[in-house]
Order: structure tokens, then C-alpha cells, then sequence
């Protein structure tokens, strides 16, 4: 759902669940020159407390750590952003420029 909005906001999806050793990105999307690295998450609901409260400094650090090993492995230079893409029930809730 997330990657849905994305390609109706006009982005390009550059990669989905890319892996290595260290970790996962969940989204690398391309808009405008900008490449933008999008931590999905997802929840039946808010009653335990909101999806993107889930992406705490820790884990921030990890997936910025993972941009930059993405950014070498494809060669690629530009303007990066960071968003956070929530998914509760059926709505979706993204967070650009998130960390």
C-alpha cells in the first residue's frame, strides 16, 4: 500500500526489500533527482501506540547505515531524504523528511 502511494504521488521505485547482512530497506524510491529510503510499518491499529513510533534513533541510525551501503552498491550520488510510510487498517500515512 505504501509503494502504491508512492507510484501515484510520481515516484519511481528503485528497490523493494534490498538486503544485506546488516539489515533490510523496506522502500528506495527516485522523484525530482532526489533518492528517498521509506521505513514502512504497519499496524491493525493505534491502540498499542502509532506505527512510526517504532522507528526510534536506533533504528534510524541503522537504516541511514543501510542508505549509504545501497547508495555505493548503485553507484548513485544526489539529494537523499528519509521518510517514515505508516500503514494502519487500510490508511496510509507518509511521513516525509521524517529523520
Amino acid at each position: 500500500m505504501a509503494a502504491r502511494w508512492y507510484l501515484d504521488a510520481g515516484y519511481e521505485i528503485l528497490d523493494r526489500n534490498w538486503r544485506v547482512r546488516s539489515g533490510e530497506l523496506d522502500l528506495v524510491l527516485l522523484r525530482d533527482g532526489e533518492i528517498v529510503f521509506c521505513e514502512v510499518k504497519s499496524r491493525r491499529s493505534e491502540r498499542f501506540g502509532a506505527a512510526a513510533e517504532a522507528v526510534d534513533r536506533r533504528k534510524q541510525l541503522r537504516i541511514r547505515s543501510l542508505a549509504a551501503q545501497w547508495l555505493k552498491a548503485n553507484a548513485r550520488r544526489g539529494r537523499v531524504r528519509f521518510d517514515v510510510a505508516t500503514v494502519t487498517g487500510v490508511e496510509v500515512e507518509v511521513i516525509e523528511g521524517a529523520f
